[in-house]
């Protein structure tokens, strides 16, 4: 019967309601700690999604760049890039360089500054 008794007694005391005001926000501090992990969680997703961009970037660079430096080891590779970087030719070939007329542009330049002033000078030229 003693038994019977102190069962009674703990049961009593569990089902008390500091007790379960005591369970109750304990379990809302984990709800809370649970909602702020899948927060965390997403954040770190979107994280590993970048990295993952930025290493398949770099993968195809060093792929790049392998076959750069296979083509720089041609001699016909060479040729092309010091034509293409110093504007050089063989010998026997010339050399076209294309170079903007300053004249043409200053008189572009007079003509759209649209002041009250320029227009009579631009008037009595």
């Amino acid at each position: 019967m003693r038994n019977f008794q102190g069962k009674k007694g703990l049961n009593y005391f569990l089902q008390s309601k500091p007790v379960l005001f005591l369970l109750a926000f304990v379990l809302i501090v984990f709800a809370w700690n649970i909602f702020g992990l899948i927060g965390k969680w997403e954040d770190t997703e979107k994280n590993k999604k970048n990295e993952q961009a930025k290493i398949t970037d770099l993968k195809t660079r060093k792929e790049k760049l392998i076959s750069d430096i296979e083509k720089l080891n041609t001699d016909a590779g060479k040729e092309e890039v010091i034509r293409d970087n110093f504007g050089m030719a063989r010998e026997g070939e010339g050399v076209v360089v294309i170079v903007d007329d300053k004249k043409i542009s200053e008189k572009e330049e007079d003509t759209n500054t649209g002041g009250f002033f320029d227009f009579f000078r631009n008037l009595f030229k």
